[in-house]
């Protein structure tokens, strides 16, 4: 498991690669959270679907986000259902992550690495994915509609450098 592979080899080799005096610099994950944007928001059939969905990605049971403000380009009222997340954290972090890197990534078609341009500055890699058909536990004919989704893996480091050190080495496929 990630989890057990971090804490043998990952941050023994974070702390020889960064000049860590201390175990408790070391980066780590702190959590890993997904987010589905539904553009068909008036069919509460698709909503459910979607939520269904992410809930058997994660195996968490995801919140239904309602929109905070009215867009009238978009037909978007108060209150109107528009999407759902789901934040995973400890155990179950590290094993969608291990899930995501071992067998998700690969199992896209062209897949070459994901972009190394991805950090925000303070060390946290968003990814995003076209399709939720990539994930094993999807099955084409159960699915409402086909819906991307945003993968963002927040983590303890300062910088993105610290970040690319971490998500590098615990096996995430980053172009440089």
């Amino acid at each position: 498991m990630l989890k057990d592979r971090y804490k043998k080899e990952i941050v023994p080799k974070l702390m020889k690669e960064l000049n860590y005096t201390s175990v408790m610099q070391v980066p780590k994950i702190a959590k890993v959270v997904l987010n589905m944007g539904i553009k068909d928001h008036d069919n509460p059939k698709v909503i459910e679907g979607c939520a269904r969905d992410m809930g058997k990605i994660a195996g968490q049971k995801p919140v239904i986000r309602k929109a905070k403000h009215a867009i009238s380009d978009f037909g978007i009222t108060q209150g109107d259902q528009i999407g759902c997340a789901v934040t995973l954290r400890g155990d179950r972090a590290y094993a969608f992550l291990d899930k995501l890197i071992n067998i998700v990534l690969p199992a896209i078609r062209d897949f070459r690495g994901v972009s190394s341009k991805s950090f925000d500055g303070r060390g946290n890699y968003s990814i995003g994915l076209t399709e939720q058909l990539v994930f094993p536990e999807i099955k084409y004919d159960e699915i409402e509609k086909v819906q991307g989704m945003d993968i963002t893996i927040v983590t303890t480091a300062q910088t993105d450098r610290e970040g690319h050190y971490l998500l590098k080495a615990m096996g995430l496929p980053l172009k440089d």
